[in-house]
């Protein structure tokens, strides 16, 4: 495996720490008055989420982690694992729980996704920044019940449940930004 100096380490960049592929997510470079220069690092392990800072010295080296992020197509779950398909090469991956970090509620079918893997196994796949999906289930929004912030809970076709506005209704369809698990507008629209 090839090894990074702490003077090219940047955010953004996969590492092992542990043997656990990690993502750097901040980096300051500090050189004291008085004593060596150090870098100070958070990274989040791609497979917990778990985000941890570590203070290393400047002359240390990090160990790159051998990750690949690939563009695939969600197909369809099983009840066990989510299969993904690569366009290209018709390779298929299949994903367990753990590996769909979240993503799983809002996938239902042919939605392309980025998938990384690890030793050809899928740790983590960021679902499309937008999906669209029909609202199941929702209270019907009563005109001037707007006292406590104008929103209502809506079960959306994939089990996940996200807050929208009081004019929207059942059956509607909607899009929802899966970065924040948020209400964007109605879909169409």
């Amino acid at each position: 495996m090839a090894t990074v100096g702490m003077n090219d380490v940047k955010n953004g960049m996969k590492i092992l720490v542990n043997n656990e592929p990690a993502v750097i997510t901040e980096t300051e470079y500090v050189k004291p008055g008085k004593g060596q220069a150090f870098t100070r690092m958070k990274y989040r392990f791609i497979k917990s989420g778990r985000v941890v800072e570590m203070t290393m010295k400047a002359t240390d080296d990090v160990e790159k982690a051998d990750v690949v992020d690939t563009n695939m197509n969600y197909m369809y779950t099983d009840g066990e694992y989510w299969h993904f398909m690569d366009p290209e090469s018709f390779e298929q991956v299949q994903a367990t729980k753990a590996g769909m970090g979240g993503a799983d509620k809002w996938l239902k079918g042919e939605e392309s996704c980025i998938v990384t893997l690890w030793n050809g196994e899928p740790i983590f796949v960021q679902p499309p920044n937008f999906v669209e999906l029909k609202i199941t289930e929702t209270d019907p929004g009563v005109r001037g019940d707007t006292s406590g912030g104008g929103g209502k809970p809506a079960t959306l076709e994939t089990g996940a449940v996200v807050r929208v506005p009081l004019f929207v209704n059942q059956d509607e369809i909607i899009k929802v930004d899966t970065r924040s698990g948020e209400y964007s507008a109605r879909a169409g629209k």
